[in-house]
Parts: structure tokens; sequence; C-alpha cells
């Protein structure tokens, strides 16, 4: 890896990890069409790539959010509970049983982009308030980030792209939400790295991750993390849910482009 790569991925980690920590959103999963349309990356060290990005650039957000206090709090332990064994099981299936990213770019597209556009009209045209129908229960939460870590670990795209707008969209203010959505980011990425490290022993093919780009990236997130978690106390609820929402449409579109190509 040359300079121009290497500073390359540090303003791709450091501008992605700006606009997507004050939502919870490690940027992974924007880094992930960089890494493959821009750096060359190959299937699937794409994926370890992306885990070893949210392992570097994780803590720069979550060392301001825990000087606040954000991180207290029973989400952030049900979120870690249950995406932990997800990203092991995804990694596995990863390197051994998925043939291609279509149907999941298609799946995740489904999901994303309409929910991302629901968020955005529902908060700039709120209905009248209604009863309130209550937080998910704990056994939700748990069951949907083990949903949700199975996907991290098959694709590296880390939860809160998904965990972010379901939570949010489902009453919870984004400043509780994002908080705990990194944090199970980064404990998955950790453990889905080091899997993939170890799978990348016992099989065939590209499976260990590009360290240094994945360095370069990491230390621009790292760096971003902790300007966009320092950023979203002054930012308003508002504009954080319209941000949450314009990503998640913005990345179900890109999965549909990039699936009909």
């Amino acid at each position: 890896m040359d300079w121009w790569t290497a500073l390359g991925g540090l303003s791709a980690g450091l501008l992605i990890a700006t606009m997507t920590a004050p939502v919870g959103v490690s940027g992974a999963v924007f880094l992930l069409p960089v890494q493959l349309s821009v750096f060359g990356v190959p299937n699937p060290a794409v994926t370890p790539t992306n885990l070893l990005f949210n392992v570097i650039a994780g803590p720069g957000a979550l060392w301001r959010y825990s000087q606040t206090g954000a991180l207290r709090g029973p989400l952030t332990r049900l979120l870690v509970a249950g995406t932990l064994p997800g990203v092991i099981l995804g990694a596995v299936i990863r390197v051994f049983a998925l043939p291609g990213p279509t149907v999941f770019r298609l799946l995740i597209a489904a999901l994303l982009l309409p929910l991302g556009l629901w968020l955005c009209t529902r908060t700039l045209r709120p209905t009248p308030q209604r009863a309130a129908a209550g937080e998910p229960s704990a056994r939700t939460v748990t069951g949907l980030a083990l949903a949700v870590g199975i996907v991290g670990g098959i694709y590296g795209i880390g939860g809160g792209s998904l965990l972010g707008p379901i939570l949010v969209g489902r009453g919870l203010p984004v400043a509780r939400v994002a908080p705990a959505a990194l944090a199970s980011t980064f404990a998955t990425s950790l453990v889905g790295a080091a899997t993939f490290a170890l799978l990348s022993l016992i099989s065939r093919g590209d499976v260990a991750p590009e360290w240094l780009l994945g360095l370069a990236c990491g230390v621009g997130g790292l760096v971003g993390g902790y300007l966009g978690a320092h950023l979203q106390p002054r930012l308003p609820e508002t504009a954080l849910r319209l941000l949450l929402g314009t990503l998640a449409a913005a990345l179900g579109a890109l999965y549909v482009v990039q699936a009909i190509r």
C-alpha cells in the first residue's frame, strides 16, 4: 500500500465516521463500497477489513459517549449480548457457506430504503400524538441484536446501520440508541475480526483483512468518531432523525444499484 492509498483510507474513514457517529452508525457500511470500488479489496477480505476498521475507529466515539454517561443503561448490555454470538456464526457462514452478496443487498435494501424514507417523512410531518406503544421487550431487543450480529459477521457492516433505524422507528430517542448501537458494533467487530483471522488459517482465499488499509481507515475513523460524538449533543433530535433516515435510505438505494448491475 502506497502513501496515496493510506491518505485516501485515512480521509475516507475520517469523513464517514464524522457523519455517522452521531446516529450510532460506525460508518463501515459506507466504507464497504469504497473498499470494493476505490481500493480494490478482494472478497471476502473486504468483510474482515471492515471489522478491523470498526475495532480501531470505535473507541473514538465510545470514549466521548462514556464521558457523558451515555453508555450506561440496559440497552447497551442487551445489544452486546445478542450481537456477540451472532457475529461468530455470521463469520463462519461467510467463509464456508455464502455464495454471493446479491440476495443480501436486495434484502437489506428492502428493509432500509422504506424505513429510511419513513423516518424522514415521519420527522418532517409528524402525526398527532397517540398513546405510547411502549419500548420493545428485552427479549425482542436481544433477538434483534442476534439477527443483526449474524448479518454483521457475514458482511462486516456493523450493527448500527440496522439497529439504529429500527429502534428509533420504535420510538427510542437517537441520543439513547446511538451509544448503545456503537458499543455493540465495536464488541462484535472485535470478536468478528478475530474469528476471521482464525478462519484464514484453515480456509483458502483472501479471508484475512487488508491490515494496512484497515489501519489507515480506522485511524481516520477514530478521530472522526470522536468528532461526531462530540457534535451529537449540539444537534436537535429532529436533525438526528433526519440524518439517520437519510443514511438508511441512501444505503438502501446504493444496494439496489449494486444488486442490479
